[in-house]
């Protein structure tokens, strides 16, 4: 039988903003044997730009995750390099839990010595830094760089590409010449479009990290692993009504 992956964006989704979104897995990323959805969470617009605002979209991914195994997923795949929600649906559910942060961190490591964050604006930094101090992946960090430029969730790059993909190649350039970069990860899904132009411009790996969580989602369905529920219990008594009104 083939599986199941609920992809869930971190903010809700319109009709001209799903294509773009979706396209992070063109048909030659996918398989026949596994379903993805792709379901956008919450009813809030929000940026990430404070803690504030990542708060918010932790509430929304776990409320999209939260009956992903009664729904018949099998796997979840968090759409966000913020990673919003992990441990809390890692807690909850006992399907593979994967997120593009921390995916996309490791395999970087896996890469070279030392790894460079690409992103759009310098806002972002702290969700960056939060992650990266839980995977104690600080000391593998080259650099987090930005470009200033406001990241639009409706529109993502499209319209922007000829100013914003020559932005990100001159910083990455920096990341890898100035700060000792080997490999360039990009800051959020929301920057996927960027992926083919960098990786055909710049001498080290660049990693999309969208792409990246949903193949460890693969990975983690044909090993028939999950993450540990000695690491992440489950609640005594489920409590999903918190989250879901």
């Amino acid at each position: 039988m083939g599986k199941r992956v609920k992809m869930i964006f971190p903010v809700p989704m319109s009709e001209a903003t799903r294509p773009m979104v979706e396209s992070q897995l063109p048909p030659e990323f996918r398989r026949p044997d596994i379903d993805v959805s792709f379901v956008g969470a919450g009813n809030t617009i929000t940026l990430a730009d404070s803690y504030y605002d990542m708060a918010i979209m932790e509430l929304a991914v776990i409320q999209a995750g939260i009956r992903a195994e009664e729904e018949g997923f099998d796997a979840v795949c968090i759409n966000t390099v913020s990673d919003s929600g992990l441990a809390a649906l890692r807690a909850r559910l006992s399907i593979p839990v994967l997120s593009p942060g921390q995916s996309a961190f490791h395999l970087a490591a896996m890469l070279g010595h030392k790894f460079s964050i690409l992103t759009m604006w310098e806002r972002w930094f702290p969700l960056y830094r939060k992650t990266l101090k839980e995977y104690g992946l600080e000391s593998r960090v080259a650099s987090i760089r930005a470009i200033d430029v406001r990241p639009d969730t409706q529109e993502l790059l499209t319209g922007k590409e000829d100013i914003v993909f020559a932005k990100l190649e001159e910083a990455a350039l920096k990341a890898i010449h100035e700060d000792g970069a080997d490999v360039i990860v990009l800051g959020s899904t929301t920057m996927h479009q960027s992926h083919a132009y960098l990786a055909s411009r710049l001498p080290v790996p660049v990693l999309n990290p969208g792409v990246v969580a949903y193949k460890m989602c693969e990975l983690f369905l044909d090993l028939g692993i999950a993450h540990s529920k000695k690491a992440f219990p489950a609640p005594e008594v489920t409590k999903d009504q918190a989250f879901l009104g």
